[in-house]
């Protein structure tokens, strides 16, 4: 084989495995057209208690690492800003709008280590569970910058609504 057919056939495998992956994020967009994120401000007089620095990795399904959701304003990784509430959540991606979730969308929020994409040292990202307007939960994926996981985690989870335990006699 000439120099010249190697050139071209790596062009062309090349060139290939663009289009397949431009063809597949498209689907995925189609696919994923129908979920909003909850664009907005916090609600007037909301005392804000923390902001951190964070790199925003992925919005995935709930319990699915794997899984990337292409969600208008969440698709692609991003620099932001977290910052706390008392009354929930606001997420400021850079050149997107504010996306805020109201402390009663928030499920859950914990450290974890792996995501599309990401694999970091052991319970390095941090992992907000959140609602969207239909009840499904999704997986919000969170590097923070100059805090820990933990303390991200921590400072969320007082929005947290405290479930009924023990049984109902």
């Amino acid at each position: 084989m000439t120099q010249q057919a190697a050139i071209t056939i790596m062009i062309v495998a090349a060139l290939s495995l663009i289009a397949l992956g431009v063809w597949a994020w498209a689907r995925r967009s189609r696919r994923d057209r129908g979920i909003q994120a909850p664009v907005g401000e916090a609600p007037a007089g909301a005392t804000t208690t923390a902001v951190f620095p964070v790199l925003y990795v992925a919005t995935t399904r709930g319990g699915e690492p794997l899984e990337r959701l292409a969600i208008r304003g969440l698709a692609y990784r991003s620099r932001a800003d977290l910052t706390v509430t008392d009354a929930g959540l606001a997420l400021d991606l850079t050149g997107q709008p504010r996306v805020f979730l109201a402390s009663a969308r928030i499920a859950d929020v914990d450290q974890s280590t792996v995501t599309i994409d990401r694999v970091v040292e052991r319970d390095g990202l941090v992992r907000l569970s959140w609602r969207l307007d239909d009840g499904t939960v999704v997986d919000t994926y969170l590097r923070p910058q100059e805090a820990s996981a933990r303390a991200v985690a921590d400072a969320v989870s007082g929005l947290l609504t405290p479930t009924q335990t023990g049984t109902d006699a």
